[in-house]
């Protein structure tokens, strides 16, 4: 059991639309989260500076369909968990080993921060937030 606030995070935004990833900055920073980064696309990925506890992807990026890719990247890699934040959760392949689940867009405030204390109490069972969709089989 590690002395760290289990409440904040470093967390890491997948996504190209420079809107949609200024929302989750804001959302993040006033929930007392720490973003390590921004990626766009799979090159981006390279320039990552600090190892993120959770990452919230989008699927479509800026060099395609590489968001599962980079899910799946980011936790044989770091471990970290992986959240889902599309509008098309069925273009998941081949979900990442250590994702929770989908957030779907357009999302809340109040779904991403619930989303993310979920991944960071380590998902139990009876504290799944309604917003984060479990993932389908495939």
């Amino acid at each position: 059991m590690g002395a760290t606030v289990s409440s904040a995070g470093k967390i890491l935004i997948v996504e190209d639309e420079f809107l949609v990833a200024l929302q989750l900055e804001d959302i993040l920073a006033d929930g007392g989260h720490a973003v390590v980064g921004t990626v766009p696309d799979m090159a981006s990925l390279g320039s990552l500076g600090d190892v993120p506890d959770v990452a919230l992807v989008d699927l479509n990026l800026r060099d395609g369909l590489t968001g599962p890719a980079i899910a799946r990247d980011l936790s044989g890699r770091y471990g970290a968990r992986v959240i889902y934040v599309t509008a098309n959760p069925g273009q998941i392949d081949t979900p990442a080993p250590t994702a929770v689940g989908v957030v779907q867009k357009p999302f809340t405030r109040q779904a991403i921060l619930a989303a993310i204390s979920y991944a960071l109490a380590g998902c139990p069972d009876s504290a799944r937030p309604m917003e984060l969709e479990p993932l389908r089989a495939g």
